[in-house]
């Protein structure tokens, strides 16, 4: 079987341009994928406002991809929480595994499987795992992004310190 296609247009340079192949990432079963190595949900910064998160990487550009999109999967086990923070674009979430909570500013809903969010640019939010089971979640982001803004309590916050509830959000970079 064919794996890839090579575009026989001219690149910036004058060369050949390669189109990444199409793929099919194999689900084994268990909320991870063949080839996708499970990550921390954000890299270590100035003091980490989120607990228990990974994220699958599924499709991110790291396969040549050129989609104005990434696609993501998130995992929080119980007690686990991504950071409170806002940012200028938006992004969906779609529950996949067990039931968890979404905080969108004051208000907090609970969300189980096939379950869509739509999170506005700007709006403050956080993805919290209160049970005792797994929490999973796809992300759908635009590719190019703004940094987000971790919040404590309403306020950004820079320091080290959690501050109040903890807080989420599937945005990371």
């Amino acid at each position: 079987m064919k794996r890839g296609m090579e575009n026989k247009n001219k690149g910036e340079k004058g060369g050949k341009t390669k189109n990444p192949a199409s793929r099919v990432i194999r689900h084994r079963g268990d909320f991870s994928w063949r080839g996708v190595r499970p990550a921390r949900y954000k890299l270590a910064g100035k003091g980490e406002h989120w607990a228990s998160a990974s994220r699958h990487l599924l499709v991110a550009g790291g396969k040549g991809e050129r989609t104005k999109f990434h696609l993501r999967y998130f995992e929080l086990a119980p007690g686990g929480f991504t950071s409170f923070e806002t940012h200028a674009h938006e992004h969906v979430v779609i529950v996949a595994n067990g039931t968890g909570e979404v905080r969108l500013g004051k208000k907090r809903y609970e969300v189980g499987p096939m379950d869509a969010i739509y999170i506005a640019p700007g709006q403050p939010h956080q993805l919290l795992n209160p049970g005792d089971a797994p929490f999973g979640f796809f992300c759908i982001v635009d590719a190019e992004r703004d940094r987000p803004v971790v919040l404590t309590e309403g306020k950004p916050s820079r320091g080290k310190s959690r501050g109040g509830r903890p807080s989420a959000s599937c945005e990371l970079r």
